[in-house]
């Protein structure tokens, strides 16, 4: 392979200081990199485009390297194919991807009789009888260079399809309807959406919500379809900053719930289906702390609310309420454990489904409506993923479920629900011989520097032998923050590095969701470090048993878990031999200050506000990694990838991080993706790209370009 080239032998762009003097709470700070903020001004996006060709020419080495990943992965992958279908109604609906096109194709075919259960098994050799194409990706596509789907929803009936674009990679999207039995346009089209818009279940409204100047969700809106898009009606609106509001309508039809929500804090009101002009009726008013979700279902013919709270409950608790008096009486259903986190429920006819969380896992349980008794689905690997999705209907006798771990693809069953049986509908196809015997999984723990335990997930090929006999290249991943947990989950990409020696593991640090509500809030607001320092407490203990050592790991970590990324290589840059950090969240403190920024109020309950608080300012300013970059140490190699259209981080951010972190001399690259969101670039192959890219330039970094 070609010698790679070094900062010495490419010199990167410098970006000119412009001190700027922030000041709060008597501390001045002196910022000469935030004139990079000024988007539409040509000197920032000439020197976003001299940083991506200084990192295509420190890169220009691995070409080869990237392209031979990128075939893996296209190989790998059944890049014609089908999905499994899910009832609606007369429907099965499914999605397929064609080789050689970006996007998927949504489609539909008619049901073989009103009885019919079985999802019928699709080929992408043979025509579907009765297929409809709904909507084709690569043909919305078409003269932009970013496409993305943030509404895809069908009338009741069948008739309508209602579906929202946006070509930008700004997350505000288009809404347009079609017309499923002429397969014309109607003429209403609504600008400027968020994600998530439905159709009202007669077919008459579409309710959609739009967002202020920070990008916050906040009125609700109903349009009549054949009407102008002037006259559609505010059914709600949320002053308070920290909230964000949504809408969609109960399994049953029978309602549609509006709900805000703050980070800490929600509030639902409902509406009825039949009458979407009427007040919204509150079903517990908001309190400061507690959070809770409702879902409607039928108990001996009386129409009940089953709600998920954590009042006095920090796990949560289930309890049932009249949905005629939603204030009254309340019917505990599930009792709030220590160490078991519910997560959700979705009421059925005859039953409802129960997600939780207990021993780090994401499990699964149904609920008997007239025992309260949960009967837990059980599955054999030690590290799994467990969730339902694709149950669109009111009264179905099986539920879809989705199932996936470390070694195991992407798997679809659906579970009858009288007999328990569970009936393999899918497993995600990957070519090559593919055999999840060669791969293990297995859970160690680290020992954090105040005693607490951290979970460690590893994944590995068998034929190099067992993590901890002897150092072996890690790529160490994590996230620690709102309470997301990161699940064990497949991947085709990841293949490409554990087929070259490497481990893959997950530090599932605090401020994640993995072992309760409490794991959570032991990594948020004043005790946010123990995030940062459990991933070093991870790495170290890594090394210190021997599983590698700091010149075979590598770090990787986005959006929050950017954060993640830029703080641990303040605390101990020696750990690690590079850093990746994916639209990382690094200037966090300018940001939180500044409230006309988007989201920069509602992440207040996330981190705390610095703007009034000085407390929370100087904890703050102790750990943003921007503002703590650190003279007189090695940084490890580092590659900050990020979007010129993201609107939740935005792409100053790691531009101005990058350009302080070479001030002190260390080795840090920018990739600026010039058409993208913040979920990176858009269409399936450009993604494979784009993730070829930065594993190569891990693999790079842990020598192994040539393995």
């Amino acid at each position: 392979m070609e010698q790679a080239p070094t900062a010495a032998s490419v010199p990167p762009p410098v970006a000119e200081v412009r001190p700027v003097v922030r000041s709060h709470h008597g501390d001045d700070v002196v910022d000469g990199y935030e004139w990079l903020r000024a988007k539409d001004d040509e000197a920032v996006l000439a020197h976003l485009r001299a940083e991506n060709a200084h990192t295509e020419a420190r890169t220009a080495h691995l070409d080869g390297l990237r392209e031979r990943i990128f075939q893996e992965i296209k190989g790998r992958t059944l890049e014609t194919d089908l999905s499994v279908p899910s009832r609606q109604g007369a429907w099965w609906y499914y999605g397929r991807t064609v080789e050689g096109k970006q996007y998927g194709i949504q489609c539909r075919a008619p049901l073989a009789a009103p009885d019919d259960w079985t999802p019928p098994e699709l080929s992408p050799d043979l025509d579907v009888p009765g297929e409809q194409v709904l909507l084709d990706g690569n043909v919305e596509a078409e003269g932009h260079d970013f496409f993305s789907l943030g509404t895809f929803d069908v009338s009741t009936d069948g008739t309508l399809l209602l579906y929202g674009v946006d070509t930008d990679g700004d997350e505000r999207y288009t809404l347009r309807i079609r017309d499923l039995v002429t397969g014309a346009q109607l003429p209403d089209e609504i600008p400027g959406t968020f994600a998530g818009a439905v159709l009202s279940p007669d077919g008459r409204f579409v309710v959609y919500t739009t967002v202020d100047d920070a990008w916050r969700p906040d009125t609700v809106w109903l349009h009549e379809i054949g009407r102008d898009v002037a006259d559609d009606e505010r059914l709600f609106h949320e002053p308070d900053d920290r909230f964000w509001v949504g809408a969609g309508f109960t399994r049953s039809e029978r309602y549609l719930v509006i709900e805000a929500g703050s980070s800490i804090t929600s509030e639902e009101l409902l509406v009825d289906a039949g009458d979407l002009r009427a007040a919204p009726r509150l079903v517990w008013p908001r309190r400061e702390g507690v959070e809770y979700s409702v879902s409607h279902a039928v108990v001996d013919g009386e129409d009940v609310l089953y709600v998920l709270h954590n009042d006095g409950a920090l796990d949560f608790e289930l309890v049932r309420v009249s949905a005629a008096d939603p204030a009254g009486p309340r019917e505990v259903v599930l009792p709030h454990v220590p160490g078991r986190r519910l997560l959700g429920v979705s009421t059925f006819r005859d039953w409802a489904v129960v997600g939780f969380r207990r021993d780090g896992l994401a499990r699964i349980g149904m609920l008997d409506y007239a025992t309260g008794a949960v009967a837990e689905l059980e599955f054999d690997e030690p590290l799994y993923s467990a969730g339902t999705g694709g149950n669109g209907e009111w009264a179905p006798p099986v539920i879809r479920l989705g199932y996936s771990s470390f070694v195991t693809p992407g798997t679809v069953y659906d579970y009858v629900v009288a007999t328990g049986e569970l009936l393999l509908r899918k497993r995600q196809p990957v070519l090559g011989g593919y055999d999840p015997a060669e791969y293990g999984q297995a859970r160690v723990w680290a020992p954090a520097a105040d005693g607490t335990r951290i979970p460690i997930s590893l994944v590995w090929r068998r034929s190099f032998g067992d993590p901890g006999d002897a150092p072996r290249p890690l790529h160490l991943y994590g996230y620690g923050s709102y309470e997301h947990s990161i699940e064990p989950a497949f991947s085709v990409a990841r293949l490409s590095m554990l087929d070259r020696g490497v481990v893959f593991a997950v530090a599932h640090v605090r401020g994640g969701g993995e072992l309760g509500r409490q794991w959570y809030e032991d990594g948020k607001l004043l005790r946010k470090r123990n995030t940062f320092t459990d991933f070093v407490d991870c790495a170290r203990h890594l090394v210190d048993s021997g599983h590698t050592r700091p010149g075979m790991l590598v770090a990787e970590g986005g959006s929050a878990g950017g954060l993640l990324m830029g703080a641990v290589a303040n605390l101990a840059p020696e750990l690690f031999a590079g850093i990746l950090a994916d639209v990382p969240f690094v200037d966090a403190l300018t940001t939180i200050l500044d409230p006309s920024l988007p989201l920069t109020v509602i992440e207040w309950d996330e981190w705390g506000d610095p703007l009034h608080d000085a407390d929370v300012y100087a904890y703050m300013r102790s750990y943003t990694p921007y503002e703590n970059v650190r003279a007189g140490v090695t940084y490890p190699r580092i590659l900050a990838v990020t979007s010129l259209n993201d609107t939740r981080v935005l792409y100053v951010e790691p531009a101005k991080w990058v350009a302080r972190l070479r001030e002190v001399g260390a080795d840090a690259l920018l990739k600026c993706e010039m058409a993208a969101g913040h979920g990176g670039v858009s269409g399936r192959y450009n993604a494979w790209r784009e993730r070829a890219f930065e594993l190569a330039w891990l693999l790079d970094v842990l020598g192994l370009a040539d393995a």
